[in-house]
């Protein structure tokens, strides 16, 4: 199953959802102005999905201020709670996952004891959890190693992760080839873009010099593996979707 970012203006994604059986990846619930907001936000979405023609759904999670990893009382509970409102977005409104970001940035959280501070967070947000995916996604992160570890520790048959292949082309000196041959057996979500290896351009796959055919050759789409292209304007979507479906 291939989705779309819902980075682009509701008449060009539904251009592109017109006869296909693509889903959308909707960032309308990682904004925390629209969490505060939710019983308007969630009926104005449901307008805009129905003019989509109702496509396949996944929602992105709210990320900004957020720590899993945070030994703060305070923080932890804001974090656990914005998490939560939209877990229960996504099961209202049927959502196959939903990507979370792992929150790691590195050189101001420690290495030692991150992947067991957020395997703790996950493993208490999951709790009494179940039928709706939930997807760790690397950003900053320079260490396929610590989401592995997380992966490891977190004691529920919903967790996996989402593997970022922009991020980890322009944020990792490890080669994102790399990424995708270790985290392979744990991947069950992809995000699709290119750069050039600088910064996080979100460009069409060919436009950045990412080798994604070699990325990809480990991440083939399958029955629980799915896929978000995440570009900014319609032509490098169009560019994504041409080359992954041929």
């Amino acid at each position: 199953m291939i989705y779309i970012s819902h980075l682009l203006p509701d008449e060009e994604m539904q251009e592109l959802l017109k006869n296909s059986e693509l889903g959308v990846e909707s960032i309308e619930f990682s904004i925390s102005e629209n969490l505060d907001n939710l019983d308007r936000t969630i009926e104005t979405y449901r307008e805009r999905l129905a003019k989509m023609g109702n496509p396949p759904l996944t929602l992105h999670g709210p990320f900004l201020d957020l720590i899993p990893a945070t030994f703060d009382s305070m923080i932890r509970r804001v974090t656990m709670e914005r998490f939560e409102q939209c877990y229960q977005v996504g099961k209202l409104l049927g959502a196959k996952k939903i990507v979370y970001h792992s929150g790691m940035i590195p050189a101001v959280y420690y290495r030692q004891g991150w992947a067991n501070q957020v395997s703790r967070f996950f493993n208490d947000f999951l709790r009494d959890k179940d039928g709706l995916e939930i997807d760790m996604e690397n950003v900053l992160d320079e260490d396929w190693r610590l989401l592995r570890d997380v992966y490891e520790q977190v004691e529920h048959p919903d967790f996996g992760l989402c593997f970022d292949i922009g991020h980890a082309h322009c944020y990792s000196d490890i080669p994102a080839i790399e990424w995708a041959e270790e985290l392979a057996p744990y991947v069950r979500h992809v995000h699709i873009h290119d750069n050039a290896g600088e910064r996080d351009s979100h460009l069409g796959l060919g436009r950045g010099n990412l080798p994604w055919r070699e990325v990809l050759s480990y991440l083939p789409r399958t029955e629980t593996r799915t896929w978000t292209i995440e570009c900014m304007n319609i032509e490098d979507v169009q560019i994504c979707i041409q080359s992954l479906l041929t």
